[in-house]
């Protein structure tokens, strides 16, 4: 088992390969420029990596581009054995990555927590204190009361 300091350089190492891979030395088309890798994970055995990728385009380049990346995983693991110089060279599963599908749905509910807040402002803007202004007892008043209580 290796250390973790190990696998996250090996980890950083294979992130840097691929995405210099991916943007020159393969020529698929299904893979192009819109292809971005975010991270990458290696098991603390160093025998298999997960490569984490976001993809901008629509739920069709999203699939072309997971089947380019499927059919170009020998050479790219070529490239982060050259690179590595491990004696064994982890096998790479790509996963599409969903942070922008969280980063969407955390946007939707933040606009919504606005469009409710602008809401309870403008109901609230013309709306008058319940009782008065300022309901707290300040030293000095109601004199009366306290004395009537000492009795």
């Amino acid at each position: 088992m290796a250390d973790n300091a190990r696998a996250k350089k090996l980890a950083d190492l294979i992130r840097e390969v691929v995405a210099q891979k991916l943007q020159r030395g393969i020529k698929d088309p299904r893979l192009g420029t819109h292809v971005t890798i975010t991270d990458t994970r290696v098991t603390g055995d160093l025998r298999e990596a997960t490569v984490f990728y976001t993809v901008y385009g629509d739920d069709e380049d999203r699939a072309s581009a997971a089947a380019g990346l499927e059919s170009a995983k020998g050479i790219l693991r070529s490239a982060v054995g050259a690179a590595a110089g491990t004696k064994f060279t982890p096998t790479l599963a790509f996963v599409a990555d969903a942070l922008p599908e969280n980063a969407k749905t955390i946007e939707d509910l933040l606009d919504k927590a606005r469009a409710s807040d602008a809401q309870v402002r403008e109901v609230s803007s013309g709306a008058q204190y319940a009782g008065e202004a300022d309901p707290y007892r300040k030293p000095g008043e109601d004199e009366d009361d306290e004395g009537t209580a000492a009795e």
